[in-house]
C-alpha cells in the first residue's frame, strides 16, 4: 500500500508481520537519513557506510552528515559496482573492515549505491554477527524498484572446470540469504545523476512490473508507465516518486504474500523473475545491445538490458505455447524500443549454450527450466520444462 507522507512524499509498508518496513520515496531524502535510521535503530551507536564508487562524493557526504548529527559514529567502504566484484571476495574484505570497527550486533549496516552494493552490504550485514540491521538506501532506478526491496541478497559465485576467469563462468546470485532491511529510503535526486543508459536499464523491471501489474493491486501500472515514460526520463520529480512508488508497491505485495518465493506459480515471488532467466543467461556472455534503429553497444549488456530482452523471448515462448496472448513479445518489444532499450543482441551463443546456462536459474526444478512469463492481461504464469522448439525459436526471437 502506498501512503502519502507529504505533497513530494510516499511511504510503501512491505508487509511482513514483526519484520516489516516502510519505503520512503521522496526528493532530497538523503539528507534526513540520520533522524530517520534513529526511529527505527534508536540514536547513537555505530553505522557503516557502504557506498558505491560511482556514487557522487556530495551525496556521500550528505548521507554520512546526517548520520553523524543524528548521533552515529560513521565509518565509510567504498565498492566498485561490477558483476565481477560482486563476490565472496569483496564480502569477505567489507566484514574485516566491519569488525575493525568493531560495529556491535544492533548497529546498523547503510548501503548507498546501486543494486550490486545493496546485495554485497545486505549479504554482510546478513551473515556478519549472525545478522545486524542494513539500511537500503539506492541511488538507481534498478535498485530502487528491485534490489533493494524484498530481503534478497548475495553475491556471484565463479564456476570454472579450468580455473579460467572468465565472465562465462560466473553464476548469477549463486550465494545468498534472505535478510530483510530495517529501512529504504528513495531519494529520486539521486537518479540525475546517473548516466542515462543507467536510468533506461531500470525501466526494463518497471515494464515488468506493468505486464503483471493486475495480479498484485494495479492493473493500470503500464499503461500508466507507457504515458508517463517520458516525463520520467525527463527527471520530473513528481512522475518519478509516483514511478518508484508504484513499481516498489507491486513488489512489497509479492514479498508480503510469498517472501522466499515458495510459491510454485505464477501468484507468487516467481512472478518477479519475469524475464530473468533468460536474461540471466545472456547477462555475462559478451553480447552487444542492438537498439530499433539499428545502433549497436559495446560488449557486455547491463542487467536491465538483459532483463528486456529476457521478456521479449520468454514471452516468444509462452506465445508458442499458447499461454500469452499472440502478438505480446512484439507490443513488449516496441514498448521497450520506446523508451531506448535494445530489442535484439548481436554475437549471443548458439541457443543451446543460453538454454544450458538457464539451467542454473534458481526456478529451476528437478532439472528443467521453469519460465515466469506474462500473459498480456496483467497476469503471470510458470510455464514448467518448455519443449526444446519452443525454446530455441525464442531465443532467436531476439538474435540480431
Amino acid at each position: 500500500m502506498v501512503t502519502p507522507e507529504n505533497q513530494s512524499e510516499r511511504v510503501v509498508r512491505v508487509p511482513l508481520g514483526e519484520r516489516s518496513y516502510d519505503v520512503v520515496v521522496g526528493a532530497g531524502l538523503l539528507m534526513g537519513l540520520g533522524p530517520r535510521l534513529a526511529q527505527v535503530a534508536g540514536r547513537g551507536g555505530r553505522a557503516f557506510l557502504v557506498a558505491d564508487s560511482g556514487v557522487p562524493v556530495e551525496s556521500l557526504d550528505v548521507s554520512a552528515a546526517s548520520l553523524q548529527h543524528a548521533g552515529f559514529a560513521v565509518t565509510r567502504a567504498v565498492i566498485t559496482p561490477s558483476e565481477r566484484d560482486k563476490s565472496l571476495t569483496t564480502v569477505e574484505t567489507l566484514l574485516g573492515r566491519v569488525a575493525r570497527s568493531r560495529h556491535e550486533r544492533g548497529e546498523p549496516i547503510v548501503a548507498l549505491g546501486g543494486g550490486v552494493v545493496c546485495d554485497i552490504a545486505g549479504f554482510a550485514a546478513a551473515i556478519y554477527r549472525r545478522g545486524v540491521p542494513v539500511v537500503q538506501c539506492p541511488t538507481t532506478l534498478l535498485a530502487m524498484v528491485d534490489a533493494s526491496v524484498g530481503g534478497k541478497t548475495g553475491v556471484n559465485l565463479e564456476v570454472s572446470a579450468s580455473g579460467a576467469t572468465s565472465d562465462d563462468h560466473l553464476k548469477k546470485n549463486m550465494v545468498g540469504v534472505f535478510h530483510q532491511p530495517s529501512l529504504v529510503v528513495c531519494d529520486v535526486n539521486l537518479l540525475g545523476s546517473l548516466p542515462h543508459d543507467e536510468l533506461l536499464s531500470g525501466m526494463a523491471e518497471c515494464v515488468k512490473h506493468g505486464l503483471i501489474g493486475a495480479d498484485w493491486g494495479d492493473p493500470g501500472l503500464l499503461e500508466w508507465t507507457r504515458k508517463s515514460i517520458q516525463r520520467a526520463m525527463s527527471l520530473d520529480s513528481e512522475a518519478l516518486v509516483e514511478l518508484v512508488a508504484r513499481n516498489v508497491a507491486i513488489k512489497a505485495a509479492v514479498v508480503g504474500e510469498d517472501e522466499r518465493e515458495q510459491g510454485a506459480t505464477g501468484r507468487g515471488r516467481m512472478a518477479l523473475n519475469a524475464g530473468h532467466t533468460v536474461g540471466h543467461a545472456i547477462e555475462t556472455m559478451h553480447c552487444r545491445a542492438v537498439y530499433a534503429d539499428g545502433a549497436t553497444g559495446p560488449p557486455g549488456l547491463k542487467h536491465g538490458q538483459a532483463v528486456g530482452l529476457g521478456l521479449i523471448a520468454e514471452i516468444a515462448c509462452a506465445e508458442r505455447l499458447g499461454v500469452a496472448r499472440a502478438g505480446l513479445a512484439r507490443e513488449v518489444a516496441g514498448l521497450l524500443a520506446s523508451i531506448g532499450l535494445p530489442v535484439k543482441a548481436a554475437g549471443m551463443p548458439p541457443a543451446k549454450k543460453i538454454a544450458e546456462a538457464m539451467l542454473d536459474d534458481k526456478k529451476t526444478s528437478g532439472g528443467r527450466i521453469r519460465l515466469a512469463v506474462p500473459t498480456g492481461d496483467g497476469h503471470c504464469r510458470v510455464v514448467e520444462a518448455p519443449s526444446s522448439q519452443a525454446l530455441t525459436a525464442a531465443i532467436e526471437a531476439i538474435r540480431a
